[in-house]
């Protein structure tokens, strides 16, 4: 296909998704780097970007899981703004930030919420009227043996053996481990009624194969994102958009890795 063709593509789906903020980076490195232009238009909007697969919100939320992974604030500015001009409100994007405290830490996930918030009130001062969302309630004063259970529920929806699983291999070495997994990333993270599952597991997903340290993890996800109902299909394109925000090798990582996770399931 001609590079024309490509580009024509791209720059209509960046439009689409990103708008002004987009179209602000591409105007940032026009004179400087056209080539950097060329190619971010061609082949992450013309070619990954144009995929079927996934809807334009879940792309999003995709995108913004890797770029919290890694720390990349000036561009989730610019998937902030795409996140909610496709549908996401901005609780959920909330509720996708917060998540990321499990899996790439507090301090990216404060960042990436000042980072939120600094858009959130341009966007406002610009006359856009976000959809506010329906926020969490915060329960302050849930027991302990009640966090524990909750989260071991909310495991057990997308495994229902990985409670016993890491109760056994932990129990004599470090009981805290699966304490804390369950009470915090399951009972007060994933329980959260903001976001839904399949976008609490498809950022999930994104963001450990962005880290590309824990193969483990992500086959885990991987197989909790299928028995929850996402498609091989779509698994695919989230690794293929890894090609984009993370890069090859943390692509083909987590290709091999969803490889393996439905031989396994055969």
């Amino acid at each position: 296909m001609e590079k024309s063709e490509r580009f024509a593509r791209g720059l209509k789906k960046l439009q689409e998704i990103d708008g002004e903020a987009g179209q602000k980076v591409i105007d940032h490195f026009d004179s400087f780097s056209p080539e950097l232009v060329r190619l971010t238009i061609e082949y992450s909007f013309g070619e990954v970007y144009s995929l079927t697969s996934l809807a334009n919100k879940s792309k999003e939320v995709v995108a913004l899981a890797s770029l919290i992974a890694q720390g990349a604030v000036a561009q989730q500015k610019v998937h902030f703004n795409g996140a909610l001009n496709v549908g996401c409100s901005v609780a959920e994007v909330k509720e996708l930030i917060l998540q990321m405290s499990v899996y790439a830490g507090f301090p990216r996930c404060i960042n990436a919420m000042n980072a939120f918030m600094e858009v959130v009130q341009e966007r406002r001062k610009q006359g856009y009227t976000d959809v506010p969302g329906a926020t969490a309630p915060d329960e302050k004063k849930t027991e302990t043996a009640d966090r524990y259970r909750k989260g071991a529920e909310a495991l057990s929806y997308l495994d229902a053996l990985q409670v016993e699983r890491m109760e056994t291999y932990y129990k004599d070495f470090a009981p805290e481990i699966v304490q804390y997994t369950l009470e915090y990333g399951f009972a007060d993270i994933h329980s959260r009624p903001g976001l839904d599952k399949v976008y609490r597991q498809l950022a999930t997903v994104s963001a450990i194969a962005t880290l590309g340290n824990a193969t483990p993890q992500l086959k885990f996800h991987l197989n909790a994102a299928l028995n929850i109902g996402i498609t091989p299909p779509e698994l695919k394109e989230a690794m293929l958009l890894m090609t984009v925000y993370a890069g090859f090798p943390a692509a083909l990582n987590g290709m091999n890795a969803l490889k393996e996770v439905l031989a396994e399931r055969k």
